[in-house]
C-alpha cells in the first residue's frame, strides 16, 4: 500500500468526470457521495484511501475485492443492480446504506458510467439531496447511455423517502452477494443471448412485438455475467482438469460481450455510420454464439 498526497475529490458542480490512479469516471452526487468505476488493483484502492473514502458500495455484479479494502480500513457493501434498473426494495436498501454508513462513500459499478450513476442518482433523490432533473443531469455528466432506459426511469420515478420507510429496510448490509449457482447464471446467459438475437433481427433495436427489450442493457448484463462467473466460488463444481479451460472461455467471452456492449453504446450515441456498426455487432454476436455452442458441447452436453 502506497501513501500518497491526498487527492482532490469530485465536486457536485463539476461538468466532467475526473480520473485518479486506478479509478475512472468519478462524479459527485453529493458532497461526500461519489460514483465511479471499480477500483483497479492497489492503485485504485490507494486512490480511494487518499480521497478519504470510508465505505465502498458496489452495485456491480462481480464480487468485491474485500482484502484490499480491509487492508486500508474501508468497509465494502455489495448491493448489485441490473442494467435494466432496480426495484423499490433495492432503492430503499441503497438509500439506507448511504444514509447510515460512514462517509465519504464511493459507489461503483464496472465502468462507472451507467449502474453506479443510476444508483447514485436515485439515492440522491430518495434522500432529498437532488430533484430527479438534477440527478439526471449528474447521470449525463457520468456518461450514462440513453439505451439504459431502466436506469433513467428509476431516477425519473424517484422521490424523497420518509425516515420511517428507510428505517424499514435491512441494515445488515452484505459484503458480498453471491449468485445462486453456476447453472442459474448459465441459464441467464442463454436467455440474454436469445433476447439479443431478437434485437439483432430488428437492426439492433427493440422489435415492435417486444418493445420492452433493451439490447444495450442486455449486452452489458452479458459482460457482467461472464465477469461474475470468473471466480473460484462459482467454478467449484467444474472438474479441476477443466477449470483452466473454462476460465479462459469466460475471459474471452467477457471481452467479446464488452465489445458488443461498446458497439451498441456507439449506436445509441447516434454515430453516423450505423450500418457499419450493425455489421460489426452482428459479427460479435455470431462469435459469442459459436463459442457458447462449443463450450456446451465440451462441458455440458
Amino acid at each position: 500500500m502506497v501513501t500518497a498526497e491526498p487527492l482532490a475529490p469530485p465536486t457536485i458542480d463539476a461538468k466532467a468526470p475526473i480520473d485518479a490512479p486506478g479509478l475512472h469516471n468519478l462524479v459527485a452526487f453529493h458532497a461526500d457521495v461519489w460514483s465511479g468505476s471499480v477500483p483497479e488493483g492497489d492503485a485504485g484502492f490507494d486512490s480511494l484511501k487518499s480521497l478519504g473514502v470510508r465505505t465502498i458500495l458496489s452495485v456491480d455484479g462481480a464480487l468485491p475485492d474485500l482484502d484490499r479494502a480491509r487492508e486500508r480500513g474501508m468497509r465494502y457493501v455489495h448491493l448489485p443492480i441490473g442494467y435494466d434498473g432496480f426495484d423499490d426494495a433495492r432503492k430503499v436498501e441503497l438509500a439506507r446504506a448511504v444514509r447510515d454508513l460512514p462517509r465519504p462513500i464511493y459507489i461503483h459499478c464496472h465502468h462507472g458510467k451507467h449502474r453506479s450513476a443510476g444508483a447514485s442518482a436515485a439515492i440522491a433523490v430518495s434522500l432529498g439531496w437532488l430533484t430527479p432533473a438534477q440527478a439526471a443531469a449528474r447521470m449525463k455528466v457520468s456518461g450514462t447511455a440513453a439505451g439504459y432506459t431502466g436506469l433513467w426511469q428509476c431516477t425519473a420515478k424517484a422521490a424523497p423517502l420518509t425516515a420511517a420507510v428507510i428505517d424499514a429496510a435491512r441494515a445488515d448490509f452484505p459484503e458480498r452477494t453471491v449468485p445462486s449457482s453456476l447453472v442459474a447464471a448459465m441459464v441467464e446467459i442463454d436467455e440474454v443471448h436469445d433476447r439479443l438475437k431478437l434485437a439483432q433481427k430488428s437492426g439492433w433495436r427493440a422489435p415492435p412485438d417486444h418493445p420492452d427489450l433493451a439490447p444495450l442493457a442486455d449486452a452489458g448484463r452479458l459482460a457482467d455475467l461472464y465477469r461474475l462467473l470468473d471466480d473460484d466460488a462459482q467454478l467449484k463444481d467444474v472438474p479441476e482438469s477443466q477449470r483452466a479451460t473454462v476460465r479462459e472461455w469466460l475471459v474471452r467471452e467477457g471481452l467479446a460481450a464488452a465489445r458488443l456492449e461498446g458497439l451498441l453504446e456507439a449506436m445509441d450515441a447516434s454515430v453516423p455510420d450505423r450500418a457499419a456498426l450493425n455489421l460489426r455487432a452482428d459479427a460479435s454476436l455470431a462469435l459469442l454464439g459459436a463459442s457458447c455452442k462449443a463450450c456446451h458441447q465440451q462441458h455440458r452436453d
